[in-house]
C-alpha cells in the first residue's frame, strides 16, 4: 500500500511526461489526477490505522547504501506524525490536480504541467515517509528542484524565471545548513538512521564541538543547523524572500506550495526532530523567536498588498511563523494541528483567488476589482469560508488550531513565551484586517475593472469548483472533528513516540488548558478589531487607506516595500555578486584566459597560418622561382663552405 501512495504519483509524473503528446490532454490530466485520487484516499486508511490505531510501520524497500559501516536502507517510516502529513500532501495535491484541469484547460502544455505537479508531491512523499537523513535529504533536494520547474512554469515570462531562480537560490542558502547538520550529525553518531541517531542524542547532551573557530555546544548547533534549511523551505524570517516571488507561477502551484507541501516541509523537519531539540533549550528559543517575528513581520506585509495572491502568500509566511513557535515552546501537537487546518483553508483561499483571477481575464490587482460577489457568487461563499477559517472565527478550523498555539505560547513559560504570545495576538489583530480587506476590495463596492473586462465576468468551471468544494469541507470541519486526537485528551494515544518531549510531565497543550480567561478570548478580541478596522476603512469610510498612506507615509512604505529586504539583500549580496562576476568574466576570463589560453593559442596558429598561406599562390614560376633560389642559396653555401 505504501508503494502505491509514493510510487503512484512518480508513475503517472513518468507518464504524463515521457508519453504526454501520445495520451494527449486529456490523458495526462486523468492519468495524474487518478494516481493522486487513489495516493489520497489510501492516505486517509493510513491515517485511521496508524494514526488512531497506535501502529507504527517499517518498509524497507532495498538496501540504498553498504559500504564498510556506512550503511542505510530505502526505507519508509510510517507513524502519526508521517500519516498526518501523507493525508495533507495527497489530499491537497489531489484537489490542485482536479482544479488544474479547469484552470489550465486553454494552456498548450498541460501535460508538462500535470507531470510538474505529480513528481512534486512525488518528491514531498518521499520527505515525509523517510526513515534517515539521506533518504529526508533526497525528498528534500526533490522538492526544491520541482518547485523551481513549478514556479518557472511560464518559462517565456522573464519574471517567472527570476522567482524560480530566485526561489532555488535561496532555498540552497538554507539546504547547505541543513546538509551541514547531517554531517554533523553522522559525524558524532556514525548514523543517519533516525532511531539510532535519537537514541544517541541524549549521550551528547553537554558536549561541545568546534565549529566557525568556536567551541558550540553541540546539540544546540546541530539543531540550529537543521532549524536553518527549515527556514529556506518555510520562508521563515532572514530566508522569506522568494515567497512572494514565487507568485509567478499558475495559481494552482502556489496552493500546492504555499498551503499544504514546500513550506510545511521545515515545519515537519522540526517536529520530526524534535528528540534532538528538545534537548537544546538555546535551539528552542531561537525557533520561537523567529517564529514569532516571521507572523508578525509577514503580516505587516500583506496588510499594504495589492495583489491578491501576494496578500495570501505573506500571510502563508505569517501563519508558517504561528507554527514554529509553536513547536519552539514544545507544543508540538499545536503546531501539526495550525499545519493540517492551514493546509485546508489556505490552499481555499488560494483556489478561491484563482477562481477570481480566472474570472477576472487574469486581473491580480485588488484595486482593480470590486462588486464581484454578485456575478461569481460561488466563488464568493469560498473565499469567505477561507478568511473565516484563517481568522479564527469560532467553529471553523482555524479557531480551534490557532488559538491553541497562542494559549501554549503563554502557558509554556519559555524564554520567548511572552514575547511569542504577544507577536501571537498581534499577528491574529492583522490577520484579521488584511483578510477582510482582501474580501471588501474584491468583491464589495464598484467594479473598478474595464468594462471589457466586467463582461467577461463568469464563475469557473465545474472541475475548479468541486475542488473548492472539498476544501471548504475541511475548513470547516477540520478543527473540530480532529482537535481531540491532535492537542486534546487523546494526544498522547495518538502522537506516541512520534512527537517527543524531554519532560513528559509538564505538556504545554495541557497547560493550555487551564489558562486564564482574558488569554483564551485575547485572539478573538484581536480578530474582532480586526475586522472592524477593515470595515471602517474599506466600506464606512472607504477614503480612509488614502488618508492614512498620506499621514504615515514612511510607515506604509516600510511595509509596502517588504522592510526593504530584497533591496538590502541586493546592496549587500546580490550587485556585489554581479560586479565580481563581471569582472572575472572581463578581466579573468576574457583579458586573461580567453588571450592567452586556448583561444590566444588557436588565434596565434591561426595567425601564423594566415601568412603562411599567402607563399601559396598556385603559380607554377613562383615555385620555379623559389626553387631557384634555393639552389642558388644552396650552391653559395656549397662554393663557399668548400672554399
Amino acid at each position: 500500500m505504501y508503494q502505491i501512495i509514493v510510487f503512484g504519483p512518480l508513475l503517472a509524473a513518468l507518464i504524463a511526461g515521457l508519453f504526454g503528446r501520445r495520451i494527449g490532454d486529456r490523458g495526462s490530466q486523468f492519468v495524474t489526477s487518478g494516481a493522486l485520487i487513489i495516493s489520497a484516499v489510501l492516505s486517509w486508511v493510513v491515517f485511521f490505522r496508524v494514526g488512531l490505531g497506535g501502529e507504527v510501520d517499517h518498509v524497507t524497500l532495498a538496501t540504498w547504501i553498504n559500504s564498510g559501516t556506512f550503511t542505510f536502507d530505502w526505507a519508509f517510516k510510517v507513524d502519526a506524525l508521517t500519516a498526518v502529513m501523507l493525508v495533507v500532501v495527497n489530499t491537497v495535491s489531489c484537489l490542485v490536480h482536479l482544479y488544474s484541469i479547469g484552470y489550465m484547460a486553454h494552456d498548450p502544455d498541460k501535460p508538462r504541467f500535470m507531470a510538474y505537479l505529480s513528481f512534486f508531491t512525488f518528491a514531498m512523499l518521499m520527505l515525509v515517509t523517510a526513515d534517515n537523513f539521506i533518504q529526508l535529504f533526497f525528498g528534500w533536494e526533490g522538492v526544491g528542484l520541482s518547485s523551481y520547474l513549478l514556479i518557472g512554469f511560464w518559462y517565456k515570462k522573464p519574471s517567472a524565471c527570476a522567482a524560480a531562480i530566485k526561489a532555488f537560490v535561496v532555498n540552497r542558502i538554507g539546504d547547505f545548513g541543513f546538509a551541514l547538520g547531517i554531517f554533523a550529525i553522522f559525524m558524532v553518531t556514525g548514523s543517519v538512521n533516525f532511531d539510532t541517531v535519537f537514541a544517541q542524542i541524549p549521550a551528547l547532551q553537554g558536549q561541545q564541538i568546534h565549529f566557525l573557530w568556536m567551541n558550540l555546544d553541540l546539540i544546540t548547533t546541530i539543531s540550529i543547523l537543521l532549524f536553518i534549511g527549515a527556514m529556506g523551505k518555510s520562508a521563515q524570517l532572514g530566508l522569506h524572500v522568494w515567497l512572494p516571488d514565487a507568485m509567478e507561477g499558475p495559481t494552482p502551484v502556489s496552493a500546492l506550495i504555499h498551503a499544504a507541501t514546500m513550506v510545511t516541509a521545515g515545519v515537519f523537519l522540526v517536529a520530526r526532530m524534535s528528540p534532538i531539540f528538545e534537548y537544546s533549550p538555546t535551539a528552542l528559543g531561537f525557533v520561537t523567536f523567529i517564529g514569532a517575528s516571521t507572523a508578525i513581520f509577514a503580516a505587516t506585509i500583506a496588510t499594504t498588498q495589492n495583489d491578491i495572491k501576494r496578500v495570501i502568500a505573506y500571510s502563508t509566511c505569517s501563519q508558517l511563523g504561528y507554527m514554529f513557535f509553536a513547536l519552539g515552546v514544545s507544543a508540538y501537537g499545536g503546531g501539526i494541528f495550525h499545519l493540517f487546518t492551514h493546509a485546508f483553508f489556505k490552499a481555499l483561499l488560494f483556489l478561491a483567488a484563482g477562481s477570481v483571477i480566472h474570472a477576472m481575464s487574469d486581473e491580480q490587482d485588488m484595486r482593480k476589482m470590486g462588486g464581484l460577489w454578485k456575478k461569481i457568487p460561488t466563488t464568493f461563499v469560498m473565499m469567505l469560508i477561507g478568511v473565516l477559517a484563517l481568522t479564527g472565527f469560532p467553529g471553523f478550523a482555524g479557531y480551534y488550531s490557532k488559538d491553541m498555539i497562542i494559549e501554549a505560547a503563554y502557558a509554556s513559560g519559555s524564554s520567548w513565551s511572552g514575547y511569542a504570545y504577544s507577536m501571537g495576538v498581534l499577528a491574529a489583530l492583522l490577520t484579521s484586517f488584511y483578510s477582510w480587506r482582501l474580501i471588501f476590495m474584491t468583491f464589495f463596492g464598484r467594479n473598478r475593472s474595464s468594462k471589457a473586462v466586467q463582461d467577461h465576468i463568469h464563475e469557473s468551471s465545474n472541475w475548479m469548483i468541486v475542488a473548492l468544494y472539498g476544501l471548504a469541507i475541511g475548513a470547516v470541519f477540520a478543527g473540530y472533528f480532529f482537535r481531540n486526537i491532535f492537542v486534546g485528551a487523546g494526544y498522547e494515544a495518538f502522537w506516541g513516540h512520534a512527537l517527543f518531549l524531554k519532560d513528559s510531565t509538564h505538556n504545554v497543550l495541557e497547560a493550555a488548558e487551564h489558562v486564564p480567561g482574558w488569554v483564551s478570548i485575547s485572539p478573538f478580541i484581536a480578530m474582532v478589531l480586526g475586522f472592524i478596522v477593515a470595515h471602517y476603512a474599506y466600506i464606512w469610510k472607504p477614503g480612509t487607506p488614502a488618508r492614512f498612506v498620506v499621514t504615515f507615509r514612511y510607515l506604509y512604505n516600510l511595509f509596502y516595500y517588504k522592510w526593504y529586504f530584497d533591496e538590502i539583500y541586493d546592496f549587500l549580496f546580490v550587485e556585489p555578486a554581479k560586479r565580481l562576476g563581471t569582472f572575472l568574466w572581463k578581466r579573468g576570463d576574457e583579458g586573461i584566459i580567453d588571450r592567452y589560453g586556448p583561444d590566444g593559442a588557436a588565434a596565434a596558429v591561426m595567425n601564423l597560418a594566415r601568412r603562411l598561406k599567402t607563399l601559396q599562390s598556385g603559380y607554377v614560376y613562383h615555385y620555379a622561382f623559389a626553387m631557384l633560389i634555393g639552389i642558388a642559396g644552396f650552391v653559395t653555401w656549397f662554393v663557399g663552405g668548400a672554399s
